[in-house]
């Protein structure tokens, strides 16, 4: 999104946000990594994170860009589907992109009171859940934008909500049946699920004296096209 001011924090958010899927879906291009898997919990609750801190801007409200916003992840979950499928073995679910689109539009109809945006909220909500099986992160990865929108502006012990909205997300049976069983990616992975929101609301707060590269709308690329380099990595290693 266009912002007349850029915030260092939220752009090395979104860096570190897509540090943390990289480094996830190394875990396919070969090697066995499990513990990869624990980083890779970071990104999809941080990249909430930043849409959240978009929608709370005051002249988002105002304007049209929360519009344009949708309509590039709209774009971008199409180009991506291909490349993710191509890459991604024994995919059961579209790629995240969509799951963004559907928190997108319920966070903006709870935020805004018109009801074209009630309207689309209330059709988003009941897609996530008719068909939680085929979206990444399931009903509750829908529910999470606007978990993070609920709790930005609060008191850093509130991050506990989505914490846990992040974790059921990340189907949370699989991953307390495996820590019983004592797997370290599994004990890490919950601890990582329920710190996410609270560590990316420390950052937002606390690095803002930090100016990375502005994350800007070519940025969007970067989800199909990081899918077409590992894919090219794990035929050359092959």
């Amino acid at each position: 999104m266009h912002m007349t001011q850029r915030d260092g924090a939220l752009d090395l958010l979104k860096w570190l946000a897509l540090l943390s899927m990289v480094l996830d879906h190394l875990r396919y291009v070969g090697y066995s990594v499990d513990l990869l898997y624990v980083p890779g919990r970071l990104a999809f609750p941080w990249f909430c994170l930043a849409m959240a801190a978009n929608l709370s801007r005051v002249h988002a409200v105002t304007t049209d860009g929360q519009w344009r916003y949708l309509g590039w992840l709209l774009l971008f979950s199409a180009i991506s589907e291909i490349p993710y499928r191509m890459y991604i073995p024994d995919h059961n679910t579209l790629n995240v992109l969509p799951t963004l689109v559907l928190g997108l539009l319920i966070a903006r109809g709870w935020q805004h009171r018109m009801l074209q945006s009630r309207l689309l909220a209330a059709g988003a909500l009941l897609l996530a859940a008719l068909f939680p099986e085929r979206l990444m992160f399931g009903f509750f990865g829908v529910l999470l934008p606007l978990a993070m929108l609920l709790v930005i502006h609060r008191p850093w012990y509130f991050s506990l909500l989505p914490g846990l909205v992040c974790l059921a997300a990340n189907q949370w049976q699989v991953l307390y049946y495996a820590a019983r069983l004592h797997s370290n990616a599994a004990i890490l992975g919950i601890a990582a699920c329920l710190i996410a929101p609270l560590l990316g609301l420390l950052l937002l707060r606390h690095a803002q004296g930090i100016r990375p590269p502005p994350m800007r709308r070519w940025a969007y690329a970067l989800y199909p096209a990081h899918f077409l380099v590992l894919l090219a990595l794990r035929q050359l290693i092959a």
